[in-house]
């Protein structure tokens, strides 16, 4: 099984997306988004490294997965 950190954005989006397809990225605070991202089987990184910017930039990658969903 391949691992991801804080830097694998779109990596992390797509595990989201994959295990809470039904939720809207939006509506996640950022601390449930830290808290599900530390908690994803494949995720292998310090915990207290994640900032807002990397915060937000897997809500957008994880958004993308839920979009295209919706849209197919």
């Amino acid at each position: 099984m391949d691992t991801f950190g804080w830097e694998d954005a779109e990596d992390i989006g797509i595990a989201l997306y994959e295990k809470y397809p039904k939720i809207d990225p939006l509506s996640v605070r950022f601390t449930d988004l830290h808290e599900w991202v530390c908690g994803l089987e494949e995720f292998d990184d310090e915990p207290m490294s994640s900032t807002e910017g990397k915060l937000e930039a897997i809500q957008m990658a994880w958004l993308e997965e839920y979009k295209d969903a919706q849209e197919a």
